[in-house]
């Protein structure tokens, strides 16, 4: 876990003003498993949630929605942006290690560009804790960089950290997955309805894995 707890406080700094990553609009690929019925209305977990915009979406479409981040700083940008568009969500400043720690379970529980954030050690206690909080049948949606990205102009290196002249902090941690070693990760607990490798804008395109699953 020191990895993470490593980097708390430069997600704090990050999140003292808007995050260089931050979407106000939800990715297409959460729009469509929503708008297509595989996802309905139901208890879900925003794992990583920021600044609150995805959750906001899935509130305004009947979601009973509850959102954590590791920053104090965008939990309060998060309560805020809500408030503004009306709509009640529990946000929560936690570490996303300790999902275990809710009392509650949900329908769906999804993660966007949060995954190389946590390290490999600590990557199966994650995994774990989310299957403990899902509900059998429940769906779990995860996203995050694939090796072959050329973010920080490092294509096939694993572990990254940013170098001066970014956007973002000089030395936030990342860990840029292969698919393989994911589905490896998931296929104890889930069943993988769909696992590729998409691109996605954030700052910049990125080559990214996708997974959509469901809980035995």
């Amino acid at each position: 876990m020191e990895k993470m707890h490593n980097d708390k406080e430069l997600f704090e700094k990050i999140y003292e003003k808007e995050a260089v990553w931050t979407k106000s609009k939800p990715p297409k690929e959460l729009v469509e498993l929503i708008e297509t019925g595989k996802i309905n209305p139901c208890k879900v977990l925003d794992v990583g949630c920021g600044e609150g915009f995805y959750s906001i979406y899935l509130a305004s479409k009947g979601f009973d929605v509850t959102g954590v981040d590791i920053s104090k700083n965008a939990i309060k940008r998060a309560k805020k942006n809500a408030a503004k568009q009306g709509v009640k969500i529990n946000f929560i400043a936690m570490d996303v290690m300790k999902l275990d720690k809710i009392d509650d379970n949900f329908g769906f529980i999804f993660e966007w560009a949060l995954m190389h954030h946590i390290m490999p050690p600590q990557r199966q206690k994650y995994v774990e804790n989310v299957c403990k909080i899902l509900k059998k049948g429940g769906r779990y949606l995860s996203y995050s960089f694939n090796e072959k990205s050329p973010h920080f102009n490092q294509s096939g290196k694993r572990y990254r950290k940013t170098p001066p002249g970014q956007s973002t902090p000089v030395g936030l941690e990342h860990y840029f997955s292969s698919l393989k070693e994911l589905e490896e990760l998931f296929n104890p607990h889930f069943k993988i309805i769909e696992g590729k490798i998409i691109e996605v804008f954030l700052v910049k395109p990125h080559v990214g894995n996708y997974f959509f699953m469901e809980k035995f």
